[in-house]
């Protein structure tokens, strides 16, 4: 099997890649949204913005219990 970053041949210790770089080359493209695995689901704006809200508020909640 090749490495499906570069294309080498795969080791087994970092399986299916040939390196730990490719391992966390892998790693970084999921990370920063590169590769994604896409929904069945259609985005409701109205859930979204909720969802929003919510983690604004709990965000604000966090911030007034930091000591000053």
């Amino acid at each position: 099997m090749s490495c499906p970053i570069c294309k080498g041949e795969a080791v087994a210790k970092y399986h299916p890649f040939c390196s730990k770089r490719c391992a966390d080359i892998d790693l970084g493209r999921w990370m920063n949204g590169t590769y994604a695995v896409p929904s069945g689901r259609e985005e409701d704006p109205e859930e979204i913005a909720e969802a929003l809200e919510e983690m604004l508020r709990s965000s604000e909640a966090d911030e007034a219990k930091k000591p000053q």
